[in-house]
């Protein structure tokens, strides 16, 4: 079991109101899946992803990862955690703009006090995995949005954690990107990575072997979970964001 939740309850104080974000959260993830957390604006899911990454702790509740309990770590100890074991990958890629594509790779290897003479080869081989060998030196001003994606996640593959976090990883994409970027996820998966993917549109969420729905901080629907029957809210949820994803304007970027 690569992570367990359990019971898991955020609040969030704002003035004198406590106001609940997740409520009694409880799954676990076994290494090697390939997992989407699909929800609505509002639902929870960045939330839940945040705790997932240990970018924040639960009100209440028990998180385990990779055979660690999260609670009790420390600041420092929880960054250390992070990471080691879980390689992020934001809607906006989050790239030093007048960093090359290799300098943006290195940066977790940085902090992971990796030696010097270490990092090139591993950058190398994190860029040639995601088919951006000849693209090393490019600044992100260089690239185009597919190109972007595809550096962070050979920055988020890296350092070989446990665990690919992905939130929105096509929302600022065209189709065709978008496209390609989930077949390199559903490649990445056939090798043994581990995969989180956070979204709102259902045909992103159908690439994953496993869909997780939440809406208003409580899972409505686990397809590994035959047993636990989706709310009426949880169905409307769905229509929703289906409504939502077909609407959306697409954005005007290169392909990949």
């Amino acid at each position: 079991m690569i992570l367990q939740l359990n019971n898991i309850y955020k609040n969030y104080i704002q003035g004198k109101m406590d106001v609940p974000v997740l409520k009694n959260i409880s799954l676990e993830i076994e290494e090697g899946e390939y997992v989407a957390v699909m929800g609505p604006s509002g639902s929870g899911k960045s939330t839940l992803m945040n705790i997932i990454g240990c970018l924040d702790k639960p009100t209440s509740g028990s998180y385990i990862l990779a055979g660690e309990e999260v609670d009790s770590l420390k600041d420092k100890e929880l960054s250390q955690l992070r990471n080691k074991s879980i390689g992020f990958v934001f809607q906006n890629f989050n790239l030093l703009p007048r960093q090359s594509a290799l300098q943006n790779v290195e940066l977790p290897l940085q902090y992971a006090k990796v030696p010097k003479r270490e990092r090139k080869g591993m950058c190398l081989e994190a860029l040639a995995k995601v088919g951006l060998e000849d693209r090393v030196n490019f600044k992100p001003t260089q690239l185009s949005g597919g190109q972007k994606q595809r550096v962070a996640i050979a920055r988020a593959l890296v350092n070989k954690p446990k665990i690919l976090l992905a939130d929105e990883p096509t929302g600022a994409l065209d189709s065709k990107s978008g496209i390609q970027v989930m077949e390199l996820f559903r490649q990445l998966h056939d090798e043994g990575v581990t995969i989180i993917m956070i979204t709102h549109a259902k045909e992103i969420a159908d690439y994953a072997d496993r869909i997780i729905t939440i809406f208003d901080g409580e899972i409505t629907k686990d397809t590994s979970r035959p047993d636990l029957k989706e709310t009426a809210t949880g169905k409307q949820s769905e229509e929703n964001m289906d409504s939502a994803f077909y609407n959306a304007p697409e954005t005007e970027q290169e392909g990949l």
